[in-house]
């Protein structure tokens, strides 16, 4: 059981990190940073889209607009946080005991 609650915080780590990657990619596309008609750069942001989207489209339903900033990653990544302590602070003491 404990190679179950590892391999869900390996992959919760793994998203978390997609997630601040998708954060700073859209900062830098919104800026002008990196070029958005590189082949390879457009799939990237398209990558990440649609890897974090289902994720954040919910949490974007949910809160209010504040304009032109987006706090749904955060939000997120604070569930995430969540998920994992609960995981290890409760569930793993009551299935290894």
């Amino acid at each position: 059981m404990l190679a179950i609650l590892q391999t869900v915080d390996l992959a919760l780590d793994i998203y978390t990190w997609i997630i601040i990657a998708s954060a700073v990619f859209s900062w830098l596309y919104a800026f002008n940073v990196v070029n958005s008609r590189n082949r390879f750069v457009a799939s990237i942001g398209e990558f990440l889209y649609k890897v974090t989207e289902p994720a954040l489209r919910p949490i974007r339903k949910i809160l209010p607009d504040l304009g032109g900033i987006d706090i749904s990653p955060i939000v997120l990544l604070l569930a995430i946080f969540f998920i994992r302590r609960f995981m290890w602070t409760t569930l793993a003491p009551m299935l290894l005991s």
